[in-house]
């Protein structure tokens, strides 16, 4: 009788810029099942629950048994290859966002080294994972209790850490630029805003997102707005001139045309065709 498993779950669309989750499953794999060589365009976490394998990143193999996790960096090649007598059994999250690098250093991952042995919390990870999985939906609030579980595991991994590495100033800086972006970007914020907030000159604030973020603090607080006024042209009646104003901007038409410069259709368009898609 068969009874390996594979349960898995995709976001088809990612609403939150912060911290996103891209997929998330478990899986109780054959002899030798592989995955790779390949790359992914996101962060995927795998906790292993029992049995064993090999994953192989930086021309290295390494094989991981039950407690160990592993983590695949975006555009890293990779293979995991489950065991031929002790296949392995794993659960899994990947995940895309602003935050994902930042708290990442903060835990025993690195690129080096990106695996972990007998992680110390690891019957919580493993739970928080299921919950992850548990909260899977369409639905707005799918994602932000998805999301929200997500900040909780990748919290344990942190608390976990055995070695703190020395806070880096410019991540610092871009981390309390997110949250005050996050925080009040539905009003009329300017990057002097941020700066402020923060302690730093706007030319210093701009060296920070752009070594961290690889954008300017500018791009990043318009992106996020634009991506609010997506969630909003699709989910609810407001307005354009109401969306506009619940996102930051005090002229509808400059609103507008920065959003058809980002996304290549005018807000209108946009919302128009989302509910033929749903028809």
């Amino acid at each position: 009788m068969n009874n390996k498993y594979k349960n898995s779950y995709i976001v088809k669309e990612k609403e939150l810029v912060s911290l996103s989750v891209y997929n998330v499953g478990f899986q109780s794999c054959d002899s030798l099942y592989q995955w790779g060589p390949g790359i992914r365009d996101h962060y995927l976490i795998h906790y292993i629950i029992s049995g064993k394998g090999r994953y192989t990143v930086n021309g290295s193999v390494h094989t991981l048994t039950p407690g160990d996790a592993f983590l695949v960096y975006p555009n890293t090649e990779v293979i995991y290859q489950a065991d031929a007598q002790d296949p392995w059994e794993y659960t899994w999250v990947g995940f895309t966002g602003s935050d994902a690098a930042t708290i990442l250093r903060a835990t025993d991952f690195t690129k080096a080294h990106p695996y972990i042995h007998s992680v110390s919390n690891g019957n919580e990870i493993k739970r928080q994972l299921m919950h992850i999985y548990d909260a899977r939906g369409t639905e707005f609030e799918n994602a932000l209790e998805m999301t929200g579980r997500l900040y909780t595991t990748l919290a344990l991994f942190v608390s976990a850490a055995t070695s703190k590495p020395p806070q880096n100033s410019a991540n610092s800086y871009v981390q309390k630029g997110i949250e005050y972006i996050s925080a009040n970007y539905s009003y009329p914020i300017t990057v002097e805003d941020i700066a402020s907030y923060i302690g730093l000159s706007r030319s210093h604030l701009f060296r920070s997102f752009q070594s961290i973020l690889g954008v300017s603090p500018k791009e990043y607080l318009t992106d996020f707005r634009i991506k609010q006024a997506c969630y909003l042209l699709k989910h609810s009646s407001l307005s354009i001139t109401a969306i506009a104003g619940s996102i930051g901007f005090d002229n509808s038409l400059y609103f507008s045309k920065t959003f058809h410069k980002i996304k290549g259709l005018s807000p209108k368009e946009y919302r128009s065709k989302y509910k033929k898609a749903q028809e």
